[in-house]
């Protein structure tokens, strides 16, 4: 029986990957959760599987099992007979747990992001029966790079717009000095909800600027009208993750989640938002001309980045098994829908019965 091992299921991205090992997979999965012991693990992952399954939960719970865990800490907090426990059983890691927050000190991205990565690698490194080690990482490693920014691409010389971008790249660079090890790198662009249901579980990114566009905030944005702001489903990341992680093949690879030529401009994105909430569309300005921005001035340097994003090899291994990405455009309305009946997160909807509904 293959034996899993992720990080991160009470993440936005976490939680609808263990949805699809639960779901379509065989394996016994063990996760890695922050808590204090292993009830109070329990009970987080018991509050997941029923966001994700409802009253279906208790059909999965069996095969999922969650320890207390912190992944900076030496042997990520485990004891030495547990940690030796995992290592020898472990057959598939998927380290997905990070901090996405933009404006964290350097110091406290590293520690998360950084350190946390750099934990579960010396555990994959002690586990002799290990198959596959798959790192989510970000399209956004790309920084300040101009250009095109392909699978293969990674150290440039580019600068960054905030401390998780920097980490995060800080952290995938110390994946790729393990050469040793059968390692992954995914990188998704920006993650929103569920392109059938518009469910999230995470309103960051790109729901802030959308939610105080709707409050009516801020009539203009620094923006430069045709940069392409490229989002994915999280539908279409997890379930690409999971098809990714089976393809033994692509071992040594760097995948792309990415939207790439089907990005929508700022301009179009900022079109759609003033039809939905019926005001007029907010004016694009300069992005030199930074006067009022004030809060929310971190996701600004998403509306005019100079980075496009290429996922050709990843389009070569997702398209035969039908899995493709899909416009923003196409579901950007449900994303709304959802936000604006669960009140941007202040009244929360779980997955299931978003799906239901």
């Amino acid at each position: 029986m293959k034996r899993l091992l992720i990080t991160g299921v009470t993440g936005f991205v976490g939680m609808e990957v263990l949805a699809r090992y639960l779901e379509r997979g065989e394996s016994e999965v063990v996760v890695l959760v922050r808590a204090s012991t292993d009830l109070d693990a329990e009970a987080r992952l018991s509050a997941v599987l029923r966001n994700l399954f409802g009253s279906s939960a208790a059909r999965y719970a069996p095969r999922v099992r969650a320890l207390s865990s912190e992944l900076t800490a030496p042997r990520l907090g485990l004891s030495a007979e547990r940690y030796d426990e995992l290592a020898g059983t472990i057959t598939e890691i998927i380290h997905s747990a990070a901090s996405v927050a933009f404006t964290l000190p350097l110091g406290e991205a590293r520690a998360i992001n950084v350190e946390g990565t750099a934990r579960m690698l010396e555990l994959a490194s002690a586990t002799p029966g290990l198959e596959h080690y798959v790192h989510i990482s970000t399209a956004y490693v790309a920084g300040t790079h101009p250009g095109a920014f392909s699978e293969q691409d990674f150290e440039l010389g580019q600068a960054f717009h905030n401390t998780y971008e920097q980490s995060k790249f800080e952290a995938e660079r110390l994946v790729r000095s393990h050469a040793d090890l059968p390692f992954s790198i995914i990188r998704p662009s920006i993650v929103v909800g569920d392109r059938r249901s518009g469910w999230t579980a995470a309103f960051n990114v790109l729901y802030w600027p959308l939610r105080a566009f709707a409050r009516g905030q801020f009539t203009e944005l620094p923006a430069l009208p045709g940069t392409p702001v490229d989002v994915v489903s999280v539908d279409y990341v997890a379930d690409s993750i999971f098809a990714l992680c089976a393809d033994r093949a692509g071992t040594g690879q760097t995948y792309h989640l990415i939207a790439g030529e089907k990005a929508s401009t700022i301009a179009e994105l900022a079109a759609a938002a003033g039809q939905y909430f019926k005001r007029p569309a907010p004016r694009l300005r300069p992005p030199s001309d930074t006067a009022g921005t004030g809060v929310g001035e971190a996701y600004f340097p998403y509306f005019s980045i100079a980075t496009t994003f290429e996922d050709g090899l990843t389009r070569q291994r997702l398209e035969p098994l039908g899995l493709r990405v899909s416009p923003l455009g196409d579901y950007l309305e449900r994303l709304l829908d959802f936000a604006t009946r669960s009140r941007w997160g202040k009244h929360p909807i779980s997955r299931v019965e978003a799906l239901a509904s």
